[in-house]
């Protein structure tokens, strides 16, 4: 699933949502989102992150039920047209299983199996790749003055923890992927921090996966509040991360970071 010999993979986002910090409401049709996946096809996307739920600061959770309304007939028109990798973002089994059953070739945990302890025996029943996120409290109370002694350490051993709950489960290494949640339960530094740290998390041997895209902690270095205009920071992030051995990038630019990705991982090959 993850070769390390090929060029980083560009993660698309399509929020199918009322309520995403960048991109709400602007996808909950059919059509619309439709449309947007050919766009992202014809810019070079891998795989495409299919979201019910907003994880955006201050979200409240939404039902399993909404969000399989939401997402899976997406996810199935879809797959009419493309066998490009799905993957469903979501913190629900349920969610998961019925995303898995639409076409959805993979999970994208926030919560890295945290709110649903049912998750991690899904994906393994499942065979298929899961993304283990890092997050402190939930998004509706993450960005309540989180915490941190050292970042970095603390982060890491999370995901230690969740790595090793994840294959006490049943899912098998080759499947694992980790995110370090930028943005999710971190200040402003805990993320520059992290950032400047990402080769550490590679280290562990398992594929790491970014999401900067377009947030706010970048707005407030550029003296940027319109999210949408933050473009051009994320793509140096996704050139960052390149050079670091970070090998997806979660995104709603796919041209641009596409472009990033594949000029850094050409100088990375140079090395």
């Amino acid at each position: 699933m993850f070769n390390p010999f090929y060029k980083p993979l560009i993660m698309g986002i399509l929020n199918v949502t009322p309520d995403s910090f960048s991109d709400g409401g602007r996808y909950s049709d059919i059509a619309s989102a439709v449309q947007q996946v050919e766009k992202m096809l014809a810019e070079g996307v891998d795989i495409i992150d299919v979201g019910g739920e907003s994880t955006r600061p201050g979200a409240e959770l939404v039902a399993a039920d909404e969000q399989i309304r939401r997402v899976v007939p997406v996810i199935t028109a879809i797959r009419e047209f493309t066998d490009t990798l799905i993957s469903i973002d979501t913190t629900s089994c349920k969610v998961a299983s019925a995303a898995l059953a639409a076409g959805a070739n993979m999970i994208n945990d926030v919560s890295g199996g945290r709110q649903d302890t049912d998750m991690f025996a899904v994906a393994a029943a499942a065979a298929v790749p899961i993304i283990i996120m890092h997050s402190q409290g939930t998004p509706k109370t993450m960005q309540d003055s989180p915490y941190y002694e050292d970042v970095v350490r603390e982060v890491l051993e999370a995901l230690q923890e969740r790595i090793e709950t994840a294959l006490h489960a049943g899912i098998k290494k080759d499947n694992i992927a980790i995110d370090p949640g930028i943005g999710f339960g971190k200040r402003k530094q805990d993320n520059l921090d992290l950032l400047a740290h990402l080769d550490v998390f590679v280290a562990l041997g398992f594929p790491v996966l970014l999401g900067t895209s377009r947030k706010r902690f970048m707005g407030s270095i550029c003296e940027v509040a319109e999210p949408t205009e933050l473009v051009t920071a994320t793509a140096v992030t996704t050139a960052l991360g390149v050079m670091a051995g970070v090998k997806m990038f979660r995104v709603h630019d796919v041209k641009e970071n596409r472009q990033a990705a594949d000029v850094a991982w050409a100088i990375r090959q140079c090395g």
